[in-house]
């Protein structure tokens, strides 16, 4: 047990007051959950977790998250005291316009930050990415006696997050794959804005976690008993099981009033409240923000240890490097997440008289082409993997067995999928991608809006685009779906309109780098357009392109995605006929196309010429491009695809009678 007046108990009592100060200076914030947690923060990260808080960035680190975010002062207490680039000015400026202590925890924003959390399970799930990330590339380059990757996962859960279905979803998978790399810290105060949590929950979370097949510890004095977290934390690390941590806190520990209380969670503590906890903690100092010089001498021993051990990582990668030169240099090129070069010659495009394909299809045969040239490239689907065609057939199943495997089993855990991914694209090393159809998208959206607000490499098949996809019906007929995505800020979104679309919508979302991708393809065959094999990688990465165009004084455009841009070409044959100057422009993504020059835009939709879109989904925002739409407005219905769609109002009739009105 830690005495009142211990090295570790002044500690542990500087993250507590530093982080109700900060939270009272900006009055908005939770001090209760940092307060409570300091003991196994302090414990954890002086004690366990191997970092260089002089290089955030050391490979070879152990991953902290904070699934909690709105903890997120504990997270910049112990960033700030063990040396990272999180300055007392800038605890001091917490929850501030334009601060390095955003309300929660923002990857790349703050030094030493692993990933974007606040909405609660979220970061669980990445660390069940970061969890699989690591084996993986402990199975690919360790060599005997020569162990560059060998880290933990820590993760930090509250009541929130393990009630929010992600982490049932999660925590599953995770014991199934005996992720023996992955310990989590259950905050178990009993508390959540309510109330008690016993007012919405009670299962026996050691049962659950068990089941899932996870080890359990329990530490029952979480306020204090250091030595027992410590000695918890060891035994974690020797097991081949996850582990969950489960450590009894008390929430706001050292406020008289406001401790053990839902008070705690969400609000400043006052500065009456504070005054009182200096004096429960038995904290001499009336000075706010004061660190003790004991406090600074444990936790500037973080710093000089971090880089001792990262020296020592370097010269065992140095012998690495010698003894296994290919080795080491694919290595390299894994965490710099470069792709090889010339690799975009392996992309597979398609003559106009060969055979009309699926695009989703048309993706899985892109991802096989490519797979044995990206070697870091892996992925998998949510129980749908014949649908979403997202096998790498040359390769194996990643499991608890065999580590080696590239294609992913998620089952039917859609939320989990798109975070786990997250966290491997967060971890480094691989390129991830993750299927499921589009309209369970819904499942994904907070995920990828994470992955977009991080700007990370993770990719996105959704298959089965439209009503087109018939008999299954509205339920599975996705028609908000495509715009919704669009609506997210950084997501890049591609729905390309036959085989060749699909190689370069390939391309430009595996040469991304700075935001997800979300590939929108068919369940139905599409012809392979006239066009599209010449120069189709330049054309897409445009947004839009003119893909057929008129020897005319041109009439209108009809400007189109996916399945329907092969409707567009058939109609401008008949209205040709009819006397009409048609362009037809394939406009497979509205994010690149918004990227490109005013003078480019107005090449393609020139303004003052009479424009219709054809797209199968709802018609908010084509008002940007378009005069008026051929759209869908209600759900789908249950009836073969071809028959919903000539219903629905997508047929070459029904373009020409839309012309004809827009031209009268």
């Amino acid at each position: 047990m830690t005495g009142k007046n211990s090295s570790e108990n002044i500690c542990i009592n500087t993250i507590r007051i530093l982080s109700a100060e900060a939270i009272e200076k900006a009055n908005s914030g939770h001090p209760g959950a940092p307060m409570g947690m300091a003991p196994m923060a302090y414990t954890l990260w002086t004690k366990h977790l191997k970092h260089n808080p002089k290089n955030p960035l050391w490979v070879n680190r152990d991953r902290f998250v904070l699934s909690g975010g709105h903890a997120s002062m504990l997270l910049y207490s112990l960033l700030h005291l063990t040396g990272y680039d999180v300055s007392m000015e800038d605890i001091k400026n917490f929850r501030q316009w334009g601060s390095k202590t955003p309300g929660h925890p923002e990857f790349r924003h703050t030094s030493g930050v692993e990933t974007t959390t606040g909405p609660l399970g979220q970061g669980f799930a990445n660390a069940v990415g970061m969890a699989i990330a690591e084996e993986m590339l402990a199975k690919k380059f360790n060599q005997k006696d020569l162990d560059i990757i060998n880290h933990n996962t820590y993760v930090t859960v509250g009541d929130g997050d393990l009630m929010e279905g992600i982490s049932h979803e999660a925590a599953s998978l995770a014991g199934h794959l005996k992720l023996g790399k992955l310990i989590a810290f259950y905050d178990d105060n009993n508390i959540t804005i309510d109330g008690d949590a016993n007012l919405t929950c009670s299962e026996d979370t050691k049962k659950r976690f068990e089941a899932y097949g996870w080890d359990v510890k329990a530490v029952d004095n979480g306020d204090g008993d250091v030595e027992g977290i410590s000695k918890a934390i060891s035994k974690a690390k020797e097991t081949s099981k996850p582990s969950l941590i489960m450590v009894k806190t008390t929430i706001a520990f050292g406020s008289p009033n406001k401790q053990n209380t839902s008070g705690a969670h969400g609000a400043p503590l006052g500065e009456e409240e504070i005054k009182l906890v200096k004096k429960e903690l038995n904290w001499p100092h009336k000075e706010s923000f004061f660190v003790p010089d004991e406090a600074k001498e444990v936790f500037g021993k973080c710093k000089d240890n971090g880089d001792k051990l990262e020296e020592e990582w370097n010269d065992k990668f140095k012998q690495y490097k010698e003894n296994f030169p290919d080795l080491s240099k694919e290595f390299e090129s894994y965490i710099s997440g470069k792709l090889p070069s010339s690799w975009e010659k392996s992309l597979p495009l398609l003559k106009s008289n060969e055979k009309a394909m699926a695009t989703r299809k048309a993706s899985g045969a892109v991802l096989n082409a490519i797979a044995p040239k990206i070697t870091n490239l892996i992925g998998g689907s949510a129980d749908l993997t014949p649908s979403n065609n997202t096998f790498l057939k040359e390769f194996e199943w990643f499991s608890a067995e065999n580590r080696e495997g590239r294609n992913f089993h998620y089952g039917i855990r859609e939320h989990a999928m798109g975070a786990i991914q997250n966290g491997i694209a967060l971890h480094g090393g691989f390129i991830p991608y993750c299927g499921t159809f589009l309209v369970f998208s819904d499942y994904l959206r907070p995920t990828i809006r994470l992955a977009s607000l991080m700007n990370i490499r993770s990719i996105f098949v959704f298959t089965h685009d439209s009503v087109g996809i018939g008999e299954d019906g509205s339920t599975h007929q996705p028609v908000e779906h495509t715009i919704s995505l669009r609506a997210i800020p950084k997501n890049l979104v591609l729905r390309p309109a036959d085989s060749n679309e699909t190689s370069a919508a390939w391309k430009i979302a595996l040469e991304r780098i700075d935001g997800p991708s979300c590939l929108v393809l068919t369940r139905q065959s599409l012809p392979i357009l006239n066009g599209t094999e010449d120069n189709v990688f330049e054309k897409v990465s445009k947004g839009a392109y003119i893909l057929e165009e008129t020897n005319s004084k041109l009439d209108v455009v009809l400007v189109a995605s996916g399945s329907e841009v092969s409707l567009a070409v058939e109609a401008k044959k008949v209205l040709e006929e009819k006397g009409k100057s048609v362009r037809v422009v394939s406009m497979p993504s509205w994010e690149l196309f918004e990227k490109q020059d005013k003078k480019y835009k107005d090449s393609v939709l020139p303004k003052g010429i009479k424009t219709l879109s054809i797209e199968a989904g709802v018609s908010q925002g084509w008002e940007k491009y378009s005069d008026e739409q051929i759209s869908i407005e209600k759900f789908g219905a249950s009836a073969p695809g071809n028959i919903v769609m000539k219903e629905y109002g997508f047929t070459v009739d029904n373009v020409v009678k839309k012309v004809r009105g827009l031209l009268k």
